[in-house]
């Protein structure tokens, strides 16, 4: 999978299964190209989030929901998320 494709999956997921307002999904992979178990294959990003829904909840919680929506791709295309919720 492209990592185009990706944010592509991970954004529809998302905002299928939480109230959001906004969302911005980057590519840092390129941060981590060096790090032991890094894979080609796999991708870093950056979630940021604006979600009323998900600033109610604790970041333990928030955090929890957003690993369950993205759970196929957390096995077969995410390495890594850095989650921020405004």
């Amino acid at each position: 999978m492209n990592i185009n494709d990706l944010i592509s999956i991970v954004k529809k997921k998302l905002q299928n299964k939480i109230l959001i307002e906004n969302i911005k999904i980057e590519d840092k992979s390129f941060l981590h190209k060096n790090h032991s178990g890094n894979s080609k294959n796999k991708f870093h990003l950056k979630i940021s989030i604006d979600s009323k829904e998900l600033r109610e909840m604790s970041r333990i919680d928030s955090n929890k929901i957003i690993y369950k929506v993205l759970e196929n791709e957390m096995k077969e295309s995410i390495h890594s998320i850095q989650i921020l919720i405004n």
